[in-house]
């Protein structure tokens, strides 16, 4: 019986030793948001919330005068674009124009060169349809 009441202690302090490790680990497992909220909370209490909305204010402020920025460099770059375009298409459009006008003049060559070279109008004389001739076996 010596020997069962012997396993049986070395299996409490096993077991004893288990519920220390699992506690200490659990403790430690706890602690830990208790240390960030502890943290968080001297952190906060360096701002009052006057400073804090400043900041976030100027933060806020800073990144809209960023996208004013952005959209008025992008508002240029359209403008250059919309120039370019608006340049070229003239270009072409004038481009058109003298070809168009090119073909006007070389129309109206080609119509008095022909109007030129037209032979005059003839009369033709009316033909007298010839007559009938008859011969002496038919009279």
């Amino acid at each position: 019986m010596g020997k069962l009441k012997s396993y049986q202690e070395q299996l409490q302090d096993i077991v004893e030793k288990g519920i220390n490790a699992a506690e200490e680990q659990q403790k430690k497992l706890a602690s830990k948001p208790f240390d960030y909220a502890e943290k968080l909370e001297a952190e906060a209490r360096e701002y009052s919330v006057k400073t804090l909305r400043k900041r976030y204010n100027g933060y806020s402020e800073n990144l809209f005068e960023q996208l004013r920025s952005l959209n008025s460099r992008f508002g240029n770059f359209a403008a250059e674009l919309v120039a370019k375009l608006e340049k070229e298409a003239a270009e072409g459009a004038d481009a058109v124009s003298e070809a168009a006008d090119d073909v006007s003049e070389a129309a109206q060559d080609a119509k008095k060169s022909v109007t030129a070279k037209k032979p005059a109008a003839r009369k033709t004389t009316a033909r007298k349809p010839a007559a009938k001739k008859t011969t002496a076996a038919t009279a």
